[in-house]
């Protein structure tokens, strides 16, 4: 396992026959799908960690976008967040993620495209580099894009989205989750919780789960990192 971010010059570390191989970034939401995933199907794995300001020069062959996350099997090569978790739920069936019903696993990902509206806020807020406006209009865009999850758990009456267990659309939207809290810190208005009552128990209810819990990142190293990245050196390898 690479614990330290590779960068420009490194040379890729020796895979391991049999053993699946997954590309990663510590801070990068779609990479952690992937690794949530990976836990909560426990999947033997290793974690090679990108910097992605500085990709190693060998990286291109195993990402051609030189994007994370990607995962390797044997000198085979998978790209893209959502196509790796599909994958990882149909070779490792157990627990399934999916709804077994097609109608509510296509409304699943229904919700899954629309909460990327929430995705775009939060980079808005990311990215803001402390233009008050811009950080206010992600921040009133991410508590708009929160509002049909908050009505859907409301109408499901579920503890999470999938049922009494999270399935892949819990797990799909987490990575965010974790993310906007740490961004509003930035300043402008708070996202509440008594607009969201919902979502705030689900949140809760998601930190207890071995899969979150196994890749979870605490809201001040989010908040660390994230004013690493501002300030134009993402500090990858920070302790969190």
């Amino acid at each position: 396992m690479s614990l330290k971010h590779l960068t420009t010059g490194s040379t890729c570390p020796p895979a391991v026959a049999g053993l699946l191989r997954c590309y990663n970034m510590r801070f990068c939401p779609f990479a952690q799908r992937a690794c949530i995933i990976l836990a909560a199907k426990n999947v033997k794995h290793e974690i090679v960690n990108i910097n992605l300001k500085k990709k190693p020069e060998w990286f291109f062959e195993k990402s051609p976008l030189g994007k994370v996350p990607s995962i390797e099997l044997d000198g085979q090569i998978m790209s893209e967040s959502l196509v790796i978790c599909d994958y990882l739920d149909e070779v490792y069936p157990d627990p399934p993620l999916h709804p077994a019903d097609p109608w509510r696993k296509g409304q699943d990902r229904m919700f899954l495209e629309i909460f990327g509206k929430v995705t775009e806020a939060v980079y808005k807020v990311y990215f803001s580099r402390g233009d008050q406006d811009i950080l206010n209009k992600g921040l009133t865009d991410i508590q708009a894009g929160l509002d049909p999850f908050e009505a859907e758990l409301m109408k499901r009456n579920t503890k999470f989205f999938v049922g009494d267990k999270p399935g892949m659309l819990d797990y799909m939207i987490w990575p965010w989750m974790e993310m906007f809290l740490a961004a509003q810190r930035l300043g402008g208005e708070r996202v509440s919780e008594n607009r969201f009552p919902r979502l705030f128990s689900w949140m809760e209810d998601m930190k207890k789960d071995p899969a979150i819990k196994a890749t979870y990142i605490s809201p001040d190293s989010h908040y660390k990192y994230l004013l690493s990245n501002i300030n134009g050196s993402p500090d990858y390898d920070m302790q969190v």
